[in-house]
């Protein structure tokens, strides 16, 4: 029986053979965390900016929402010396991976609260959620798995798209981001003081637009709701109704710098030069527009004042 995408894709992704339960996410598709060791740095500075501006709390929890296999968070552990104070969780419904650092708490759900960073790199893009289409008589209808239309959208889900993604027309169509509204602030609710952030890919009412699509090998490809690819669909991060930037002015600001060595360098360091020029090059990577460097930070404080950044709550840039 047809069933609406959302919980179609519930079960493909999180299921008990769900694509996230026995797949290597890194296998599949490229992320800020597994292109380049200079992101992790980046968050690295950004747990030390927390800690301060939290005065140095006995315990300072940086918790990774969608950890994967736990690549950022050992790289930052790596990074700040396993400092005793730091707790890092790493939530993430698959199994906990053989060989991650014994500091590193494995969960399957976020705790209950906690102090500290709140860090969620391409997860909302994986929170299920529905699609509506108009259908010829006017009304908007749940999108089926097997390409039907359903029932008329609830309540709820209605207003959201009356909101944040009118549909006027028929076959007019809305990715309903309300399951990501409400995951995030659930996720930040638990926080009891500290900073959130949730790096993903996005769009804004400048450009709205159907964007469900699926990953194997690192190729995109028809989204398959059996478990075998990834599905995703970029957030609509103005939804979120929190400030947000872009990648590349987020790094920017925490030292993230993809300028070339100077070529002087090459003279006299030639060994420094290579690891300068390579640094570089991944930097450019994370910085890249039509890139990584497109990706949407939206960011959230709680009880402090201080980030990194200027923020507004401009989602036009």
């Amino acid at each position: 029986m047809a069933v609406r995408l959302r919980e179609a894709m519930a079960a493909a992704l999180y299921g008990a053979d769900g694509f996230f339960r026995r797949e290597r996410p890194a296998d599949h598709f490229r992320t800020s965390v597994t292109a380049s060791p200079v992101f992790a740095t980046a968050i690295a500075h950004l747990v030390a900016g927390v800690d301060k501006a939290l005065g140095h709390p006995d315990v300072l929890t940086v918790v990774d929402v969608g950890a994967g296999r736990g690549e950022l968070l050992s790289q930052v552990y790596a990074l700040i010396g396993r400092d005793s104070r730091v707790r890092p969780v790493a939530v993430e419904l698959a199994d906990r991976p053989a060989g991650l650092d014994p500091g590193i708490d494995w969960r399957p759900e976020l705790p209950e609260e906690f102090t500290g960073l709140l860090i969620a790199t391409e997860w909302l893009d994986n929170v299920p959620l529905d699609v509506a289409v108009v259908d010829p008589d006017g009304v908007p209808r749940y999108l089926l798995d097997d390409g039907s239309l359903g029932t008329p959208l609830d309540p709820a889900d209605a207003q959201w798209t009356d909101e944040w993604w009118p549909l006027h027309d028929p076959g007019d169509t809305a990715e309903i981001g309300l399951p990501r509204d409400r995951a995030w602030a659930d996720a930040v609710s638990r926080l009891t003081a500290g900073l959130a952030v949730a790096i993903d890919y996005g769009h804004t009412r400048a450009d709205r637009r159907p964007t469900l699509t699926g990953f194997r090998d690192g190729r995109e490809v028809e989204p398959r709701f059996d478990g075998s690819t990834d599905i995703t669909a970029h957030v609509a991060v103005d939804a979120l109704g929190v400030p947000v930037l872009r990648q590349r002015e987020a790094l920017a600001t925490l030292g993230v710098d993809g300028a070339r060595p100077p070529l002087d360098l090459a003279t006299a360091d030639p060994a420094g030069y290579l690891r300068a020029l390579s640094g570089a090059s991944q930097a450019a990577e994370l910085l890249a527009e039509g890139g990584l460097g497109d990706h949407w930070w939206a960011v959230q404080t709680v009880t402090i004042e201080w980030t990194p950044w200027r923020l507004s709550q401009s989602w036009t840039r």
